[in-house]
């Protein structure tokens, strides 16, 4: 008879699994033949993405409407009107089979975003003049297209995006402070549906050309095993090391970040593993679940693939990706060392210890069992920092590394172990097979979240982006740290039922824009990189947010802690990464703005670490020993004197240096270390 504790865990990552799968789209199990339909649909939609990432060269806005046409099409087959019965409607929630009427719903919405391209000549003839047939069309495309939002990411951006077109028609007879002249219904079309000012934007552009290729390769590195390597690869490392499994988890949880944008993916992928040791250490649930969270969901912080909006923030800012990438790269690492230190601090708190060394893997051997993991990163590096090609030339060419490796791991193995080489081969092609269907599926959410945010960019830009700027302007009054907190509260909320693509394309639009403006006001100058970094990372965090963080959910399956502790518990331990983006907003050191020295790099660096390590030590109540209360403000010195040197010395007239107070505070507490160990 089994364990009851091991039939509760597996039924919690069971749970985990299902919650990883919805996100990563997989919604409908069909039987029978068409079981086929959707995977091959999917594998289409990946040959026609690298062909035009190879040979084939087509117009942009063709592209953008044929991505957008398969992901309609995969949307409408795959997933159900409700994912549960409701009202006894059972027909609306059938999961074993694809109806009629949803084959049909899918060639219509399918048919609605190709006909920018089927008619491409007729249209740009009349721009601007839209006929009744493409306003008709035009109409059918935003309708489905709002309801594939719904069905795949959940009601929140839809209703968003639904309230901005009601607001485009119903301007004139808002309030006067927020009135606006409207629009006509053929104007309104011809830029939602018709132009590349609205759907057929940037973000979708960027979903198309740039971030289905590194959904792909990450997809082809979790199907071939690189997540499970990557675990025991930190297991093997950091696990033997005070509160190591947690050490360990945000080691893992980074990597896989690394090819992964999906939070609960990578809590799935690690959590199951790093969740249980943890708990055998010592950690309680609740922190254990916390902890996975933290590191999962600031996985997409880390460069050099930093999720679909960081190739956004690239387009909108005019800048190469790499220049992203410099930008990123201080604040994600700083934020990572600290989500170490938490550990460390944690496991001092509960006097916990590692993991037994013979219960670890060999590291050396373990870094040679999945060295070929690590030669398409390599190369995705060197395409991307060294030869600076393009990101998505990059990312083909990593996708045909990958995929060589893929076609000869499985034989490789069997030859060493003796066993008969076809099997192994004709599994190594399924695992390809199946790595394309999964990336076409963990697309979909991405680029109905770039089209659907294109219906709010497109209203913005028929001349409300004047009017939101001077509403933001007067609730702020005109104050950029007032401005900011609102940035940061509207970004936590809204990104708690959007994802992070999305929730950056709104907030990104709507106060980007108005940063730079106020704080030039104040005679301060905000790099625009920084204000739309500012909004990406409060995007970020919006997933582990309560009440509706999901990754929260996921991790407290596994662990079984309740959800709602679990998220507010990672919440504080993210808050070290929330400071992150006020601090670059006044600091623009912390990005690298205008910084290209490699030691002077190196010295922000490392004083970002340590003031994040020292506004841990406040919000966790510890640093070598518990914290009392009047240590909390000479922490909080140490974070301002290195995150803002320039400020505190101009108060002061002292030079940019207090790395004596905590040198100060480890004195003051070492004498109570020998009490605590």
């Amino acid at each position: 008879m089994r364990d009851p504790q091991e039939v509760d865990r597996d039924k919690g990552l069971e749970a985990a699994k299902r919650m990883a799968e919805e996100e990563e789209g997989v919604a409908r199990r069909p039987r029978g033949p068409s079981k086929w339909v959707i995977p091959t649909i999917g594998v289409v939609w990946c040959f026609f993405q690298l062909s035009i990432a190879s040979w084939w060269i087509l117009d942009t806005v063709i592209i953008r409407a044929i991505h957008l046409g398969f992901a309609l099409l995969i949307v409408y087959l795959n997933y159900p009107v409700f994912k549960e019965t409701r009202l006894g409607l059972k027909f609306l929630s059938i999961k074993d089979r694809i109806p009629a009427w949803d084959y049909l719903i899918a060639a219509l919405a399918c048919f609605s975003a190709v006909y920018i391209a089927v008619d491409y000549a007729g249209i740009n003839s009349r721009y601007g003049a839209p006929i009744t047939r493409d306003i008709v069309i035009g109409l059918v495309l935003l309708i489905l297209l709002l309801e594939a939002s719904r069905r795949v990411i959940g009601p929140a951006l839809s209703v968003i995006a639904s309230l901005f077109c009601l607001y485009a028609f119903f301007g004139p007879y808002m309030p006067d402070v927020i009135a606006f002249k409207g629009v006509s219904l053929g104007r309104f079309m011809g830029q939602i549906t018709m132009s590349t000012e609205g759907i057929y934007g940037i973000p979708l552009d960027v979903s198309a050309t740039i971030v289905f290729l590194f959904v792909l390769f990450g997809a082809m590195l979790e199907k071939a095993g690189a997540g499970q390597y990557f675990i025991r690869l930190a297991l093997s490392l950091l696990g033997g090391f005070k509160g190591g499994p947690a050490k360990a988890a945000v080691m893992g949880s980074g990597l896989t970040g690394l090819v992964s944008g999906s939070s609960i993916a990578n809590i799935v992928t690690t959590g199951t593993f790093t969740i249980p040791l943890m708990k055998r250490v010592g950690y309680p649930p609740t922190k254990a679940a916390a902890i996975e969270v933290a590191a999962s969901t600031d996985g997409q912080l880390a460069p050099p693939i930093m999720g679909a909006a960081a190739f956004i923030i690239a387009e909108y800012v005019n800048v190469p990706y790499v220049a992203v990438i410099k930008a990123a790269a201080i604040p994600a690492f700083a934020s990572y060392a600290a989500l170490f230190y938490i550990t460390h601090i944690e496991a001092s708190k509960l006097g916990l210890r590692g993991l037994p060394r013979n219960e670890l893997p060999p590291f050396f051997r373990t870094l040679l069992s999945g060295v070929h993991f690590l030669i398409p990163l390599f190369m995705l590096l060197y395409e991307l920092i060294i030869a600076r090609h393009s990101p998505e030339l990059a990312a083909f060419n990593a996708i045909w590394v990958m995929a060589i490796i893929m076609l000869f791991q499985n034989p490789v193995k069997a030859y060493f172990k003796k066993e008969p080489l076809v099997p192994a081969l004709r599994q190594s092609i399924v695992q390809i097979f199946s790595a394309l269907a999964t990336g076409a599926r963990n697309m979909c959410a991405v680029a109905l979240a770039t089209a659907a945010a294109g219906i709010i960019v497109g209203v913005v830009a028929m001349g409300l982006g004047g009017l939101i700027t001077e509403v933001i302007d007067v609730l702020s009054g005109g104050n950029i740290f007032l401005l900011l907190v609102i940035t940061a509260i509207a970004s936590l909320i809204i990104g708690m039922g959007l994802p992070t693509t999305a929730t950056y394309i709104v907030m990104a639009s709507l106060t980007a824009p108005v940063i730079v403006e106020v704080g030039g006001y104040m005679d301060f100058i905000v790099p625009l990189m920084a204000a739309h970094l500012f909004c990406f990372y409060f995007g970020i965090l919006a997933d582990d947010t309560p009440p509706v963080g999901l990754a929260a959910y996921a991790a407290s399956a596994i662990a079984k802690s309740p959800p709602i502790p679990t998220g507010l518990q990672g919440f504080m331990y993210d808050i070290r990464t929330a400071i992150l983006p006020f601090m670059f907003i006044f600091n623009s050191d912390l990005i690298l703005h205008d910084i290209n020295s490699w030691i002077q790099g190196f010295l922000i660096f490392f004083m970002a670490c340590i003031g994040n390590f020292a506004f841990a030590s406040a919000t966790q109540g510890f640093f070598v020993a518990r914290n009392r209360i009047y240590e909390m403000p000479l922490f909080l010195c140490v974070t301002l004197n290195l995150m803002r040197p320039d400020l505190i010395a101009k108060w002061l007239h002292i030079p940019h240096d207090h790395r004596g107070i905590l040198g100060l505070l480890y004195i003051m507490q070492r004498p109570r270390r020998q009490k605590v160990d």
